[in-house]
């Protein structure tokens, strides 16, 4: 079955390269979307080996997301793994994340950065205000979607087959983490979710949301919930 790793990316010409060359250790194929980057993302992620599809102007890691898993669709894939182009994940932990899919335990995996490791303690080292802003992601999400997930904002995920046919996304920002956990009980995934290694540094501390972002991104999550 063919694995397609999707990687959303903007602005991450410095990066980029490093995160493709290790997901290719364990995926078929990858898939970078550009999403309007104004720097030279495109260029590097085709030179690392990516196909690389791009939007004409920024619209957000939600609609990225999206146009990724089309795109890994065409390519005939059975399994997808998201993740950041930023080097906050560890392309390393893909074939942990893969496991519960091959198993025929779970439909779709989500990555937990707040998990403990195998000897029962937590792997990371995370700012408390990330902490707090994981907290409150949580609690948003269960409250639109009656779903609790440990890390429901996570960009590192793995969709199998049914997940993968049936995931259509319609949110363009980062409320689309919300929207995949609201498909997954729509469609009644099987849902796991595994430990995995994350790196903070200045540089994805300043690309991540900030508090006005997240307090934002709520209100839209909450304000669709209650539409539906």
């Amino acid at each position: 079955m063919k694995i397609v790793a999707v990687i959303p990316a903007f602005n991450e010409a410095s990066r980029v390269s490093t995160v493709v060359h290790a997901a290719r250790q364990y995926v078929d194929r990858v898939v970078v979307v550009d999403d309007g980057s104004l720097d030279a993302t495109s260029g590097v992620a085709a030179a690392a080996g990516a196909i690389v599809v791009r939007h004409p102007e920024n619209t957000g890691a939600g609609a990225a997301t999206m146009t990724g898993i089309e795109a890994a669709r065409a390519l005939g894939a059975g399994i997808i793994v998201t993740i950041d182009a930023d080097e906050q994940h560890d392309p390393r932990d893909i074939p942990a994340l893969l496991r519960p899919v091959r198993e025929g335990c779970a439909d779709i995996v989500f990555a937990n950065r707040f998990g403990p490791n195998v000897a029962g303690k937590n792997r990371n080292r995370i700012p408390a205000i990330r902490r707090l802003f994981n907290t409150i992601g949580n609690v948003v999400t269960f409250l639109a979607t009656g779903l609790w997930v440990r890390d429901s904002q996570c960009g590192f995920k793995v969709f199998g087959p049914k997940a993968l046919k049936e995931v259509y996304l319609q949110t363009r920002g980062f409320e689309f983490c919300t929207e995949v956990i609201r498909e997954a009980r729509h469609h009644r995934w099987r849902i796991a979710d595994v430990p995995v290694k994350v790196v903070y540094s200045a540089y994805t501390l300043a690309k991540g949301q900030s508090f006005a972002m997240g307090v934002k991104t709520a209100f839209q999550i909450l304000l669709r919930s209650f539409r539906r």
